[in-house]
């Protein structure tokens, strides 16, 4: 009888364990549980009305989590990405490759931040009148911006939550920490290399806390939205149009623009270039992921455009780390959304800060799905909005994040095609191209 017992409770607790009570939700699309909280959000705010304000703690528990993981995920990510470049690896294929990428990133913020300030989205909402009057930003001049980068105590600057001189110290540390790896003392190599194993394990720690935490976005994303429409109704859903137009029109123009210039002027043709990246192009736009696309960029730039392994197996690693030209616009252009939704306006110098945290957060995006998203927390931190529970910033934000899905197919595949443009350069540049790929 005992045994039997036993038997039926591990038969329990075997079918518990094969099938659990909210598998329902947990084992169902993640991208689309939140566009359905988007929805269903907008569609229950838009019934409801203003009393719809008693989901208010469930977006405020959101926001907070979104909070918590934000200076763990920059410092921890920063660092493993700068002590990624090999000071052995950083020759004059390392230089260039390196150049083309922050330069291609800032053109690409300034890009953003042009069609934000034409087109401004975000603008008329008015958000900053749920809650009460938003504050005035302050206006620091750009010589106190750049040297606010500079930490004093990075301690502090962490425990704050100030983004730029955790950015700063991050990086420099990273770089110390990669030619420490590298050093002729086996005492310190090692050492170096057992710490760099620490980061590198607490930033994919990080991205799996982040990915627990977006199990809550679809329950967060829906209390922050019907705010929104119940206190706004049905004219919110035109600047949610506007940021993905916005956002589109940029990746474009910096796509035939920045890159067609590029290839130009190298002497290569941009037709043949889509021709021979279209596979990888088209690969980046469905999952999302740098990373991901990896295997299929390398096939893409070798077989198609002629690029030597020598180049490409260095270049687009690379690039799939610190090269993220897409999501720079998306940021640039985000940020000047919630700034106008919440009826602030971003000065030379606020806008300037946004080109340079963009550039300097592009190293610490994660090649996965979403990674730009929380990174634009970052953006918005450093320009003095931070995203805090009960607020207009957080809602616009919650807006953001409700289309996400959509622009980040988009920015993926700009991020993919900027790594092959680069590579393809660099290997022009040492005469390692095989130009009849091009004729």
């Amino acid at each position: 009888m005992m045994l039997s017992l036993i038997h039926l409770k591990e038969a329990c607790m075997s079918d518990s364990t094969k099938k659990g009570m909210f598998d329902w939700y947990f084992k169902s699309n993640l991208l689309m549980r939140i566009l359905i909280g988007l929805i269903l959000g907008a569609v229950v705010g838009l019934v409801v009305g203003p009393g719809i304000k008693w989901v208010n703690p469930f977006g405020d528990l959101f926001v907070r989590l979104l909070k918590m993981i934000v200076v763990p995920v920059i410092f921890l990510s920063l660092v493993g990405g700068a002590a990624s470049i090999s000071p052995a690896r950083l020759g004059k294929v390392g230089l260039k490759i390196v150049a083309y990428y922050l330069v291609t990133t800032v053109v690409a913020v300034i890009i953003g931040l042009i069609f934000a300030n034409i087109l401004k989205p975000g603008l008329g909402l008015n958000l900053a009148g749920i809650t009460g009057a938003g504050r005035e930003l302050k206006q620091p001049d750009i010589i106190t911006t750049l040297l606010n980068i500079v930490p004093t105590n990075p301690v502090e600057s962490m425990a704050k939550g100030d983004v730029l001189p955790i950015i700063f110290f991050a990086l420099v540390f990273g770089i110390g920490l990669s030619y420490l790896a590298e050093s002729d003392v086996p005492r310190l190599r090692e050492g170096a290399k057992i710490l760099l194993q620490w980061f590198d394990t607490g930033a994919e720690t990080m991205y799996k806390v982040v990915k627990g935490v977006l199990q809550y976005a679809p329950i967060g994303v829906f209390a922050l939205i019907a705010i929104v429409f119940g206190t706004q109704g049905a004219k919110a859903f035109g600047p949610l149009g506007t940021v993905t137009l916005t956002v589109y029109l940029a990746l474009v123009v910096h796509l035939f623009l920045t890159y067609g210039l590029f290839l130009k002027v190298n002497k290569l043709g941009f037709v043949k270039f889509l021709k021979g990246a279209k596979e990888a192009m088209i690969t980046a736009f469905v999952t999302r992921s740098s990373s991901g696309t990896l295997p299929v960029t390398l096939q893409c730039t070798e077989d198609n455009l002629g690029v030597p392994r020598s180049i490409s197996s260095f270049t687009l690693p690379l690039g799939a780390t610190v090269n993220m030209d897409g999501t720079s616009i998306y940021q640039g252009i985000c940020a000047l959304f919630v700034a106008f939704a919440v009826g602030q306006e971003l000065g030379f110098s606020q806008q300037m800060t946004i080109v340079i945290t963009a550039t300097l957060a592009s190293i610490g995006t994660a090649g996965v799905p979403g990674a730009g998203a929380i990174m634009l927390l970052m953006v918005l931190n450093s320009i003095g909005m931070p995203v805090k529970e009960g607020t207009p910033v957080a809602m616009a934000y919650a807006m953001i994040l409700g289309i996400d899905a959509l622009l980040d197919m988009g920015r993926t595949c700009l991020n993919v095609t900027g790594d092959m443009v680069g590579t393809a350069i660099v290997a022009k540049s040492e005469k390692e191209l095989d130009l009849s790929k091009w004729s």
